[in-house]
């Protein structure tokens, strides 16, 4: 059974991702930072469905804890797998922060910056040894990243950052045949930042070509695409999945 990581695993497109991954038979170690009970109900629906599933406690803004979380990951894929390697990284978890550029402070700059971009940076790199060949790294950007939307800058600004690097990776991996894409979700109804209420759902649907917001199983697909076989010659690459938002 091939066994990926999702970090940010117990809500939202973390956790419709790490379903539709073990609907699909993969192993799936999802992490959680505080929503210990939420990341249970996760593995309980994988587990109840036929799948195999592990969730871990990692702050992705915390780099010095993923030398531990690399050997726990390790641990769980002898005891529960009986395998040594991983097929494939979802860098997900993050959140928001809705605030004007004047008035953000650099604390929050800062917890942005660790979350979005430093950490998938270096929890890419502390798992990379794990990766077997051709395995594959999904990196969760932002239509935001094409859509200038005002109180979301630094947020919009790290997942730019974040999808420049996912070119990187994937040139850089290569070699060993790993490929690295981002998926790069547009209006979706999730809680990030508090979630959508239907007022603004249908604001932002009506900017949408299809005429609706998303939902969370509709990027996991796009994500478990990446992560299997059907996703082999796709690389390097930035999918948008919006419906068409501000076309």
């Amino acid at each position: 059974m091939s066994v990926i990581v999702i970090t940010g695993g117990s809500r939202g497109i973390g956790a419709a991702a790490a379903i539709e991954c073990a609907q699909r038979g993969m192993g799936v170690i999802l992490t959680y930072q505080a929503r210990s009970e939420a990341a249970r109900g996760v593995v309980e629906r994988i587990v109840a469905g036929g799948g195999k599933a592990v969730a871990l406690r990692l702050d992705v803004g915390d780099t010095a804890q993923f030398a531990a979380f690399r050997a726990e990951v390790e641990r769980a894929l002898q005891q529960i797998w009986d395998t040594d390697v991983l097929a494939g990284l979802v860098n997900n978890a993050g959140y928001g922060l809705f605030a004007p550029l004047e008035g953000v402070t650099e604390a929050q700059f800062d917890g942005l910056l660790n979350v979005h971009l430093k950490g998938p940076f270096f929890l890419t790199q502390a798992l990379l040894p794990l990766l077997a060949e051709g395995a594959a790294i999904v990196n969760l950007t932002s239509a935001t990243t094409r859509v200038a939307t005002a109180g979301v800058a630094p947020y919009a600004a790290f997942k730019g950052g974040l999808e420049v690097l996912t070119r990187y990776m994937a040139k850089e991996f290569g070699a060993r045949g790993i490929r690295a894409n981002a998926v790069s979700p547009g209006a979706i109804r999730t809680d990030l930042g508090g979630g959508l209420s239907d007022e603004f759902a249908a604001l932002l649907g009506a900017q949408t070509a299809l005429g609706r917001v998303g939902e969370t199983d509709e990027v996991a697909r796009v994500i478990a695409m990446l992560l299997s076989r059907d996703g082999g010659w796709i690389n390097g690459q930035s999918i948008e999945v919006g419906g068409g938002y501000v076309l």
